[in-house]
């Protein structure tokens, strides 16, 4: 790859591209780059961030726009740029060793290394200047210059010693000794519940600030939700995230994570993947707890915001900047005297009072002097018909003020996780898009026999971004019953086993075979170790997304060997779901449909029964319906309704009460 600047139209990636015209020589990651370090004998300064990251942007301005400390960058260093969002694969290995080094992460990232990737220093953001303890850019770039040439048997023996524990951070999984034996399903849920319960804020959430949402926590907890504790844990943490300043209530959709106990102020970016995977929980809680129906006005709302917001020619785009104008948060803050002017100007100043009451919008605001609107105590989270044209005057004239940076790449496995949202909500429009979204993606993200991670085919998709490609097929063919779906996801199945898969493949004789997933594909060689990822981060982890997706597929379709790699998945992990299920969450989920599926068949077109089933949330559970393959679908009569286990069957029903019961009876955990 060659250096930035001599690429600039190609790149996909707004954070690569604002980078272009840096005074620092940025290279791009990969061979070139790594060859001409050898060739100069120069260490790798390594930088990893992303679009919307604030102090990414900091930096930037600071030192990598300083034409000195650039300098010093190019008379020293090999200096490389990286999108984390587009190298996710090359982000993991080197967080890893940033937070050996350092014992925290986070971005933008900063790694010295020798010229053949091993890390010998790692450190996040670094002021211009000495400041509050850190050493200044300049003065740690000198350093490590100076540590390179005259203390390089030093440098060399710290780079063998972080590389060590960098691979072994890699490759975690291979040294867990695989079991059989893991404990069964009902058992690891109740733990992680039990768990998750004492983690609980009483502000809603997991823990204190930052807050972050926590998706698969509160889908932990939904198989639980009759139980009166874990229902006022689930209401009272996504009532909190959907009323307060974590959500935009004027445009919608979520902030990355809220800086305070209450989530009242937002780190103001907004990622496509938080979306995705807050709008299907909210679907899901508001099926598993019906006395909130307006969790689907959130998700719905959710859904909207995406499309409105993020549509791109290719599909959806990855993020909004925390920042507009150079300042976090000012397209999303207000002043009472604000809204007023707006509102008097629309002929609506009798709706002010009433406004800035419903949300809190105060003459001197908590945050900087302004307020970040929040849903006042007893407020609907839907606004009355009354106050819609008044809304509708406050998002035009936030329109009108500068907006945030959107980062446009479109990112297969974020996209497929929208798409998955869209198929969850069972909204005739939200299907349709879903479906229109999925043939695209194999239009776009699809060539030369594979799949790409963003549509410019720079970077092979990882094993993240096929496998939620496959959860998505699946949930088309869960809302649509359409056989071609079905058929998608069985090639996709074999895409992601063959190109992840490492080493032997688990058979009925053989059962114990095989190591798990890597991270990244097999054509992928510009690493220096592919890694297997098995903890979650923001996202599931691709352990976790594989064995979901690989589960509920063998289960819809009956294919043996997709159901063996699940299963042998989860032995490779059974020490963690038996002991540490809250490292696993979403591992743990994906063994609920391993070691407890629930295959709802429906055969024939949709129909009333059909649709009650949908307005129902049964865990470990996957609807089969249509005219299709399924083994599940053979010689069964259509107008019924059958619940079935590994393939065995209760007796048909025919009515709705008579399906109540039945999945009721595999609905409760006990």
């Amino acid at each position: 790859m060659p250096r930035l600047r001599d690429v600039g139209s190609q790149l996909s990636s707004p954070y690569l591209r604002q980078h272009v015209t840096n005074p620092v020589n940025w290279w791009e990651w990969g061979d070139d780059a790594f060859l001409e370090a050898a060739r100069l004998d120069l260490p790798i300064f390594l930088s990893i961030g992303y679009a919307a990251c604030h102090w990414c942007h900091v930096m930037a301005h600071e030192s990598f726009e300083n034409v000195e400390i650039a300098r010093q960058l190019n008379d020293g260093f090999i200096a490389i740029k990286v999108d984390r969002e587009e190298r996710p694969d090359v982000d993991a290995l080197y967080m890893s060793a940033t937070q050996i080094v350092s014992g925290s992460g986070g971005w933008p990232m900063s790694v010295f290394m020798t010229p053949d990737g091993r890390p010998y220093m790692a450190g996040t953001y670094y002021p211009p200047v000495d400041r509050g303890g850190a050493p200044g850019f300049p003065r740690l770039l000198r350093a490590m210059s100076d540590a390179w040439s005259a203390q390089r048997e030093l440098v060399e023996q710290q780079a063998d010693e972080i590389a060590g524990a960098v691979d072994a951070e890699a490759l975690f999984v291979d040294r867990l000794e695989p079991t059989s034996n893991t404990t069964s399903w009902r058992d690891v849920a109740k733990l992680l519940r039990d768990d998750l319960l004492e983690r609980f804020h009483v502000d809603g959430g997991f823990g204190g600030a930052p807050k972050f949402p926590r998706p698969s926590y509160v889908e932990a907890l939904l198989p639980f939700a009759s139980d009166i504790t874990v229902a006022d844990t689930i209401t009272a943490t996504l009532d909190a995230m959907s009323r307060r300043g974590l959500y935009d209530h004027l445009r919608g959709g979520f902030a990355r994570y809220s800086v305070d106990n209450e989530w009242h102020v937002p780190h103001f970016e907004k990622m496509l993947s938080d979306q995705a995977l807050l709008a299907s929980v909210y679907f899901r809680a508001a099926r598993a707890l019906p006395q909130h129906p307006e969790w689907r006005t959130v998700a719905l709302d959710t859904l909207s915001f995406v499309e409105n917001d993020l549509h791109v020619e290719d599909g959806y785009a990855s993020s909004l900047d925390a920042d507009s104008d150079g300042k976090e948060g000012a397209h999303v803050t207000w002043t009472s005297i604000e809204v007023k002017n707006v509102l008097n100007d629309a002929g609506l100043s009798d709706f002010s009072a009433a406004v800035c009451a419903r949300y809190r919008i105060e003459d001197e605001g908590a945050f900087e002097g302004r307020s970040i609107p929040r849903l006042a105590g007893g407020e609907p989270f839907l606004a009355s018909s009354d106050l819609q044209p008044a809304l509708k005057a406050l998002r035009a004239s936030r329109d009108l003020r500068p907006q945030p940076t959107r980062d446009e790449k479109v990112i297969l496995e974020w996209n497929a996780m929208f798409a998955v949202a869209c198929f969850e909500s069972g909204d005739e429009h939200f299907v349709v898009l879903g479906g229109t979204l999925l043939r695209q993606l194999a239009v776009t993200h699809f060539a030369n026999g594979f799949w790409w991670r963003t549509s410019n085919h720079r970077s092979y998709a990882t094993c993240a971004d096929v496998a939620w490609y496959l959860q998505a097929l699946l949930g088309a063919f869960e809302a649509t019953g359409d056989e071609t779906w079905l058929d998608l996801a069985g090639s996709s199945s074999h895409y992601l086993i063959k190109h992840f898969w490492d080493g032997d493949l688990p058979s009925p004789t053989n059962p114990n075979a095989g190591q798990g997933f890597y991270s990244s594909a097999d054509v992928v060689t510009d690493v220096r170790i592919r890694s297997k990822e098995i903890f979650d981060g923001a996202t599931p982890s691709s352990h976790a997304a594989a064995t979901n997706a690989l589960a509920r597929y063998a289960l819809i379709s009956g294919d043996e060997l997709a159901g063996a790699v699940a299963r042998r998945l989860c032995e490779l992990a059974g020490s963690l779901l038996n002991q540490h299920p809250a490292a696993v969450v979403d591992l743990v989920h994906a063994w609920g449909f391993v070691d407890n599926g629930v295959e709802i068949v429906a055969p024939g077109a949709a129909s009333e029964l059909v649709n009650h089933v949908r307005s129902f949330f049964v865990p470990n559970s996957v609807l089969i319906t249509g005219n299709g393959s399924s083994p599940l679908l053979k010689d069964r009569l259509a107008g019924l309704v059958y619940v079935c286990r590994a393939g065995v069957c209760r007796l048909p029903v025919s009515s709705p009460e008579a399906l109540r019961d039945e999945l009721r009876s595999v609905q409760e955990i006990h």
